[in-house]
């Protein structure tokens, strides 16, 4: 993978830099909607991805270059300002209960029953499209987690990383599970070939597991926003199966969501008690920080789904959930 095409100064600045290219200073970062901004999150996303797979053309030493480390702490005040602002609250009590309180209250945009029962597959190849940015590396960011945890909580999430990663057979893993429906879709399966092409808020979904995940700092929150993606899973998975077989998918094409559909119907009760319930109990001050991971999880995604639906036929997005 090669680095995508600049967004904007802060993303200019950044490839410039890793490219060694002759630059101007380093521009000041300022935005007051930073999910949305296509900039910071490209620029943001980009930092991030050298502690994961790097750049074709850019040296691996980057990951540690200090000017980098120092653009992308400037890059993730306002970004984790504006989290805070709206997804943070102060909370106590059991956090599986609290989980669960919370994701029954969430309300967000109908995108899976409308995947499910009126999407064409135009617009089931653009939401496949836009999920490849992280389903390419599914677990990747939670699994930051594994050397900062002990015992029971570290058990657990061994147990659903292991999961997501097939259980020792590559051909199982979740993101090759996803290969195999973005082919379905004639989509380019190759790691980050889409990250030019999708919105800031796609990045932003990716970029809030990163920030968690390379933060020891926000370890309560990575474990909270894993339980919920593990605990909202089973039911829009079964929808978007559900959706791919109306639109001519085979059992192979689906396989991806209908693995989610049992898989994550375990790591439910796994995420949330022997997960959260257990780092709780080794931090007693950790339950709001679970909690937040968890609200950002879902406020983001309800952003992601409804930034999808409003490009799509209006009237028609007005489907039960």
């Amino acid at each position: 993978m090669h680095l995508p095409p600049a967004r904007g100064p802060l993303s200019g600045w950044l490839i410039s830099h890793l490219r060694d290219e002759p630059n101007t200073p380093c521009p000041p970062v300022t935005s007051d909607a930073p999910w949305a901004d296509e900039d910071l999150q490209l620029a943001l996303w980009c930092c991030y991805e050298l502690h994961y797979r790097g750049f074709d053309d850019v040296a691996p030493e980057a990951e540690w270059d200090l000017d980098v480390l120092g653009f992308r702490a400037s890059l993730e005040r306002p970004w984790s300002d504006w989290l805070r602002m709206t997804y943070w609250r102060a909370v106590d009590g059991k956090p599986s209960q609290l989980l669960r309180e919370l994701i029954d209250s969430d309300d967000g945009p109908p995108l899976a029953a409308y995947l499910q029962r009126r999407a064409g597959l135009d617009e089931f190849r653009e939401f496949v499209l836009n999920r490849s940015v992280y389903q390419l590396k599914e677990a990747d960011p939670h699994s930051f987690g594994i050397p900062r945890l002990d015992g029971a909580t570290k058990a657990a999430l061994v147990e659903i990383q292991a999961d997501e990663y097939g259980g020792g057979r590559p051909q199982r893993m979740h993101a090759e599970l996803f290969r195999t429906t973005m082919r379905w879709l004639d989509l380019d399966d190759s790691y980050g070939r889409y990250v030019p092409d999708v919105p800031a808020v796609t990045l932003a979904l990716s970029n809030v597991m990163s920030y968690f995940g390379l933060h020891r700092r926000w370890t309560g929150a990575l474990v909270g926003h894993l339980a919920a993606l593990e605990m909202t899973s089973t039911l829009p998975n079964r929808r978007y199966a559900a959706g791919a077989t109306r639109l001519g998918a085979d059992p192979a094409a689906t396989h991806y969501f209908t693995e989610h559909v049992e898989a994550d119907a375990v790591h439910e009760q796994i995420a949330a008690h022997d997960l959260c319930d257990s780092y709780a109990a080794d931090h007693p001050d950790s339950v709001p920080d679970i909690l937040f991971g968890a609200a950002c999880c879902l406020g983001l995604d309800n952003l992601f789904a409804q930034q999808l639906l409003s490009r799509w036929d209006s009237p028609r997005r007005k489907v039960a959930s």
